[in-house]
């Protein structure tokens, strides 16, 4: 029974990080219905700015991440409206070509920046320690990347379900043109809809000291 509930909280922890990780192209390719393969790259430029402010201009963790989130969607909206409006038109098949190539162009910005070595982001104090749950002890950053993970399912649940904006973005998505003769601005739609699915890889980006590229 040990042992089960080992798997089970390593899994659910393990599992939460690829979520959060991949809950920003289901954004893009279920909802915008684009394939983003430069997705990863995203997360990557994430966790490279956390490293940034973190470990070399010595921020604090928290403002560290936010700025890494904030960065990165900043980055995200000028690509959304300059590129991927472009890109929407594009078939299958050229989306995955025109994405990728966005992936080696972060990359190699990335390795040219900070190099191709590994990147960590010191965790504070208080994510270091370790909780006593009874069969094992777990650290209070997987704990907590758990938590995020629910609150991020449950955040975009009823964003994209519960409010006029996902309502908008839905109606954007199945009929554009209609969508827009009813007076929906499509196009701030789609952009807060991909700033979206770049916020949404950032915050898993750095919960593993280990894992941050």
């Amino acid at each position: 029974m040990t042992l089960l509930l080992n798997i089970l909280v390593d899994g659910v922890a393990y599992g939460m990080i690829l979520f959060m990780i991949s809950v920003g192209l289901s954004v893009t390719m279920g909802l915008m219905r684009v394939v983003n393969l430069a997705h990863g790259g995203f997360a990557l430029l994430g966790g490279t700015f956390a490293h940034w402010f973190a470990a070399d201009l010595g921020l604090p963790f928290w403002p560290a991440l936010a700025l890494a989130v904030a960065v990165t969607v900043a980055l995200s909206l000028p690509l959304e409206r300059v590129i991927y409006r472009r890109i929407y038109g594009f078939t299958d098949l050229q989306q995955v070509l025109a994405t990728m190539g966005l992936t080696f162009l972060m990359i190699a910005s990335v390795n040219l920046w900070q190099g191709s070595s590994l990147l960590t982001v010191p965790l504070p104090e208080g994510l270091k320690v370790s909780v006593d749950l009874g069969f094992r002890t777990l650290p209070v950053h997987r704990l907590l990347v758990i938590a995020a993970g629910f609150a991020v399912v449950l955040g975009l649940w009823g964003l994209l379900e519960r409010t006029r904006f996902g309502i908008r973005l839905r109606a954007a998505v199945d009929n554009r043109g209609i969508a827009s003769a009813h007076g929906i601005n499509t196009d701030r739609i789609f952009m807060a809809a991909f700033g979206l699915g770049a916020a949404s890889r950032r915050w898993v980006v750095c919960w593993e000291p280990r894992s941050c590229r």
